[in-house]
C-alpha cells in the first residue's frame, strides 16, 4: 500500500472532535466556526506536503499541487467537511480526508503530475443549515440562483452574513469560478451510505450513477381556533392537511417498488404549535429522489395533485416551492474502468451500484467526467451517530483513489 494508513487513521481521529456530540456523533454546520476549525486542520496537512491552500469565496478550501502543465485541464478530488445536525464521522469528510492523503502521497513520492491535481472540500454539501446545499460546487460552476445569500438558518442568521463571518469576499464570485473546460475530471470518495457493500462483503464499490434529487418546501394555511369549541366540520386544520401529504408522499413513492425511488417529508414546523390551538400553518420539506427521471416526474406531478385535493378538502391555501431540482446523472465509463483497473490491481472485487443519496459530484457532472468511489459502512447506516466506516476499508479506499489518478494524471 503506497498511502500512510496510519496517518489518514490520525485525520479520521482529529476531525472526529471537531464538532463531536455524544459519543460518536457529529454536528459541524456549514460556514460554521465549527467548520472553520476543521479547515485549520486540513489546510495544515495540505501544506505540510507542499501544496497551495486557500479557502475561496464560497467558502470551499482548496489545495492544488501543481502540475507539469498548469495551464491544462485539472483533475479534482474530494467532497464536503459540513455534517447533518444529527450525522455521523465518515460521511462528506471521509472523501476529503482520503483524497489529502492520496494527493499528498503523490506530492512526498516525488510525482510530478502531468496537469494540475485540486483537493477540495466543498462548502454546504449538506443543505440543512439554509435548506438549500451543493452551495460550493455550484458556485464554482457559476450555478447559484438569485436570492441564495438572502436564505437564513433558524437563528435568522442569512447566508451572506454566514459567509462574512467565516472570512469570505462574496464580492469575488465571479473570480472564483472555475472557467469551462479547466476541469478535465472529478473523483468523488464517499461512505455507500446503504446496504449493499456491507451485505456482500465488498470493501469497495465503484458507482455507476446518481440519482437525481427534488427537493421541496411546502406551507399549508389554514385558520387557527379553540381546540375545545370549533366542530370538526368547521375547522381548517393545517396539520391534519400535513399529516395526509405525508402519507400521499409515502405511497407515491411505494407505488413503483422494487424500483430505487424515495420520498421524504423531512421536517414539520407547526404553527402556533399549542395542545389547545387547532393548527393554522404547517412548513414542510418534501423530496424525491430516482435515477430514472421519468419515474421521478411523475411523483412530482401526482404530489401536486394530491396537495390540490387534501387542500381543498380542508379548506388550506398553501405554497409549494422548489428548493433544489438536479437531473440524475451516469459516472464516465472510462473513469469506472480506471478505477476497477485500480481495484483490481489491488486484488479487489469491486460491484457496480448506483447512489441513492446526492453528491457534489452530481453537481460537477454538468461540466466534467466524474467517477465516485464507494467504500463499505456498516449496516448502510449514515446521516446518524451511529454511521461507522472501518480505517482498513477507509485506507483501501484511499489507495484506489490514488492508483486512479495516477493513472489519469500521473
Amino acid at each position: 500500500m503506497n498511502i500512510n494508513a496510519a496517518r489518514l487513521q490520525h485525520f479520521f481521529e482529529v476531525s472526529s472532535e471537531i464538532g463531536k456530540i455524544g459519543e460518536t456523533g457529529m454536528c459541524r454546520p456549514a460556514h460554521s466556526a465549527l467548520e472553520k476549525k476543521m479547515f485549520e486542520h486540513a489546510k495544515g496537512w495540505m501544506e505540510a506536503a507542499g501544496l497551495t491552500v486557500r479557502i475561496d469565496s464560497f467558502g470551499n478550501l482548496i489545495g492544488r499541487l501543481k502540475g507539469k502543465n498548469p495551464d491544462a485541464p485539472i483533475l479534482m478530488t474530494g467532497s464536503h467537511l459540513d455534517t447533518q445536525p444529527y450525522g455521523g464521522r465518515f460521511d462528506g469528510i471521509a472523501g476529503v480526508l482520503c483524497a489529502i492523503e492520496a494527493v499528498c502521497t503523490i506530492a512526498e513520492k516525488g510525482i510530478v503530475p502531468e496537469t494540475s491535481i485540486d483537493v477540495i472540500a466543498f462548502a454546504d454539501e449538506e443543505s440543512w443549515r439554509f435548506n438549500k446545499g451543493l452551495f460550493g460546487s455550484r458556485g464554482i460552476l457559476g450555478k447559484l440562483e438569485e436570492g441564495e445569500l438572502q436564505r437564513k438558518d433558524k437563528e435568522g442568521i442569512t447566508r451572506e452574513q454566514a459567509l462574512l463571518d467565516f472570512g469570505c469576499d462574496i464580492t469575488n464570485f465571479k473570480e472564483d469560478q472555475y472557467a469551462p473546460g479547466s476541469i478535465r475530471c472529478f473523483l468523488e470518495l464517499h461512505i455507500e451510505q446503504g446496504p449493499i457493500l456491507d451485505k456482500s462483503n465488498k470493501p469497495i464499490g465503484i458507482v455507476s450513477g446518481i440519482a437525481g434529487p427534488l427537493l421541496l418546501s411546502l406551507t399549508l394555511k389554514g385558520m387557527a381556533g379553540h381546540a375545545g369549541s370549533v366542530p370538526m366540520p368547521l375547522r381548517k386544520d393545517a396539520l391534519l392537511g400535513a399529516a395526509k401529504v405525508v402519507v400521499a408522499v409515502n405511497e407515491i413513492a411505494s407505488q413503483f417498488a422494487p424500483a430505487p425511488t424515495v420520498g421524504t417529508v423531512g421536517t414539520l414546523n407547526v404553527f402556533p404549535s399549542s395542545r389547545n390551538i387547532i393548527p393554522e400553518a404547517v412548513s414542510m420539506t418534501i423530496e424525491f429522489r430516482d435515477i430514472d427521471m421519468e419515474r421521478r416526474d411523475t411523483c412530482e406531478r401526482q404530489l401536486k395533485e394530491a396537495i390540490s385535493e387534501i387542500t381543498e378538502t380542508h379548506g388550506l391555501t398553501y405554497e409549494l416551492t422548489v428548493d433544489t431540482d438536479i437531473k440524475s446523472s451516469y459516472c464516465a465509463d472510462w473513469i469506472k474502468d480506471t478505477i476497477r483497473d485500480s481495484c483490481t490491481e489491488l486484488g479487489l472485487d469491486a460491484p457496480e451500484l448506483v447512489s441513492g443519496p446526492f453528491h457534489d459530484a452530481l453537481v460537477m457532472s454538468e461540466a466534467c467526467d466524474y467517477g465516485m468511489i464507494f467504500v463499505r459502512c456498516k449496516d448502510g447506516i449514515s446521516h446518524n451517530p451511529l454511521e461507522y466506516a472501518s480505517y482498513e476499508d477507509l485506507a483501501l479506499g484511499s489507495e484506489v483513489l490514488y492508483q486512479t489518478i495516477l493513472k489519469i494524471v500521473g
